[in-house]
C-alpha cells in the first residue's frame, strides 16, 4: 500500500521540512535568497553560478515547496510582462541561517572528509 505525502507529514512533520531544507536544491535556494530577493530567472542563473544547473521544473517545484512550508515568499507584480519576486519569510532567514551555517562547515571540513574518504578506500581494497 503506498503511503500518501500528507500520511508522512502526519506520522512525522517535522522530517518532511527537514528533507525540504536540506534538498540538493533547496538548500541553493535558502543561501541565495538569503542574500537577496530574485526573480525566478535571475536565481536559476545564480543557481547554476555554483556548477550546478537547475532545470526550470526543479526550481519551480522546491520554490512552491518552500512557499508552502512557509519559508519562501513569492510575490507577483502587476505589470507586463509579468514579475515575480521571491524573498524568504522570518521563517525561512532563519532556516537558511542554519544551512549556511552546514554549508560553511562542510566547505571548511571538506579536507578531513577527503583524507577519511582516502583511507576507508584504502582500507577497503587492502
Amino acid at each position: 500500500m503506498a503511503v500518501s505525502t500528507r500520511d508522512t507529514e502526519a506520522m512525522c512533520p517535522y522530517r518532511l521540512v527537514l528533507e525540504h531544507v536540506t534538498s540538493r536544491w533547496g538548500v541553493l535556494v535558502l543561501i541565495a535568497l538569503l542574500e537577496r530577493s530574485y526573480r525566478f530567472s535571475e536565481l536559476r542563473r545564480e543557481i547554476g553560478r555554483s556548477g550546478r544547473g537547475v532545470s526550470e521544473k526543479m526550481l519551480t517545484q522546491t520554490l512552491q515547496t518552500l512557499e508552502r512550508d512557509g519559508l519562501v515568499h513569492r510575490e507577483a507584480q502587476p505589470v507586463i510582462p509579468p514579475r515575480v519576486d521571491y524573498s524568504l519569510t522570518e521563517l525561512g532567514r532563519e532556516a537558511a541561517a542554519q544551512v549556511r551555517a552546514l554549508a560553511r562547515w562542510t566547505e571548511h571540513r571538506m579536507p578531513e572528509v577527503e583524507r577519511a574518504r582516502t583511507a576507508y578506500d584504502e582500507a577497503r581494497t587492502a
